[in-house]
């Protein structure tokens, strides 16, 4: 599989970001993925002890669609957060002070004042922690043939940043990435990736990332047209690696067991 666009997601249900190239270590989350949420009045996360909450305790896509039509930028050197609106910057922060945390709850209590439970606050993931929708969502494909099958299906156009994934591939069959779970996939880099699992779609794929409108039914859809709400895979990375816009990725053949001839 040729891999067409690499995304990161640093705050968990804002805009994504397009890389070119990525490292990722064994063990370790996409980088820079997910690396922030806002609360939506008291979570109980705990950044000394931190636990996985449920995404209902996040602003997130699944229930407050209009996050779509804000454009946000990380940058990593500086800390600080820009969110743009309506092809305007509206706002830059640092998000390493507790100032431009403060300016952060400001925009976000009166850009959606009706969505929010308490006081929205911006939380940062401590290290070998992400606000992630999975406990095993370390690194996410999504077959961009299985999203242009899906749209022959339903008879319209399938934006892929819908399922909000950080890797894009091309070259594979549609729903061949389903059968690739248990088995690892190997970059020139020497980069190992496990597949561990299918992606259940939840309501935030019916958002359209470029408008903010919810116009489309996809996990009916998937499950009218395919039997599951499932597209896309997860992975955890196995060795340290390199991901390339470009470069292409294989399946490694599992080994075979000495002397039985099987797999």
């Amino acid at each position: 599989m040729r891999i067409a666009s690499l995304y990161r997601y640093p705050v968990k249900g804002l805009s994504p970001e397009p890389l070119a190239r990525a490292r990722l270590s064994a063990g370790a989350y996409f980088p820079g993925d997910r690396l922030f949420a806002i609360e939506n009045g008291p979570s109980g996360f705990d950044a000394a002890a931190p636990a996985h909450q449920p995404k209902i305790r996040y602003l997130m896509l699944m229930r407050d669609e209009m996050l779509a039509r804000l454009r946000t930028r990380f940058d990593d050197a500086s800390g600080e957060l820009a969110i743009s609106h309506e092809g305007q910057e509206v706002l830059r922060a640092d998000t390493a002070s507790s100032e431009g945390r403060g300016l952060l709850s400001a925009f976000f209590e009166g850009y959606m004042p009706d969505a929010l439970r308490g006081k929205p606050r911006l939380l940062r993931a401590p290290d070998g922690y992400r606000f992630t929708d999975s406990r095993a969502g370390f690194v996410s494909i999504i077959n961009l043939a299985s999203v242009a099958d899906l749209e022959s299906r339903i008879g319209a156009a399938v934006d892929p940043l819908r399922f909000r994934g950080n890797i894009m591939v091309e070259d594979l069959p549609a729903w061949a990435e389903f059968g690739l779970v248990g088995r690892e996939i190997g970059g020139p880099s020497g980069l190992r990736l496990r597949v561990t699992r299918r992606i259940e779609r939840c309501a935030a794929t019916n958002v359209d990332p470029q408008t903010g409108l919810r116009d489309m039914q996809i996990p009916r859809a998937l499950m009218s047209h395919y039997g599951h709400v499932d597209c896309g895979v997860y992975c955890e990375v196995l060795a340290d690696g390199a991901l390339t816009a470009g470069e292409r990725l294989e399946a490694i053949a599992p080994k075979r067991s000495a002397g039985l001839g099987i797999d």
